[in-house]
């Protein structure tokens, strides 16, 4: 399987990436915007089969063409997407800065979307997406005070998967949307100090890594809860 993880310097997309590489017919590309971090990533891997691209989602637009055959030049075509970076910055609505607010946009949904449009010749029929949302994104879930950007993308990014599940459907390419709970991450640990998740990232990865393999048999176009507790 040729698949590409964005977001996989740390957290959740740091494991995905270790778990699918423990099958040496795998082959992984991650991105990121710490290259140390991709790095050593790509050296953890038993099979050598985890190489990087350093890609900084706010600046896609100036990297687009050189991205794309970066990727056509490993790849002669892509199995997996896996849509994992995000950005939270926890603050109340009317205090939210406008910085912050174009960075969660950017990162949560704006990026994820013109990756998808970028690699779309690349895909083929089996190709998977795979799209990673937040409980605070899914319809009727609680929500929390300072997450309401935050929310509002990830709802965006699953709303999306629907739309492109239906689009892509005629190519055999199937998206679907993971819409995580509470996992204990550098992510998390930032915007709230002192809780504790009860997942950790490896298991979710884990988790992750499994259904971008095989999910696509069951379902397509699917928002799918994966929590045991929120935020």
């Amino acid at each position: 399987m040729n698949i590409l993880i964005n977001g996989a310097s740390r957290g959740i997309g740091k494991e995905t990436a270790l778990h699918l590489a423990k099958n040496k017919d795998n082959r992984i590309i991650i991105t990121g915007r710490r290259e140390n971090a991709l790095k050593k990533n790509s050296l953890a891997s038993e099979h050598k089969n985890i190489s990087y691209i350093i890609l900084d989602l706010c600046r896609l637009d100036l990297q687009k063409e050189s991205f794309k055959n970066e990727v056509s030049s490993r790849f002669d075509y892509v199995d997996i997407l896996i849509n994992n970076a995000g950005s939270l910055v926890s603050k109340k609505f009317a205090d939210s800065a406008e910085d912050d607010i174009r960075l969660m946009m950017e990162t949560n949904f704006f990026a994820p979307a013109s990756l998808i449009r970028i690699l779309l010749p690349l895909f083929r029929r089996g190709s998977h997406i795979v799209n990673i949302s937040s409980m605070g994104g899914f319809q009727g879930s609680e929500k929390f005070p300072g997450l309401s950007y935050y929310s509002a993308s990830k709802a965006a990014l699953a709303c999306l998967s629907e739309c492109l599940a239906m689009e892509f459907r005629e190519l055999g390419i199937s998206v679907n949307c993971l819409a995580l709970g509470s996992v204990q991450t550098e992510m998390l640990e930032e915007a709230f100090p002192g809780y504790t998740a009860p997942v950790s990232a490896a298991d979710m990865g884990e988790f992750i890594g499994d259904f971008a393999l095989t999910g696509h048999k069951y379902f397509n176009g699917k928002i799918l809860p994966v929590a045991l507790a929120t935020p």
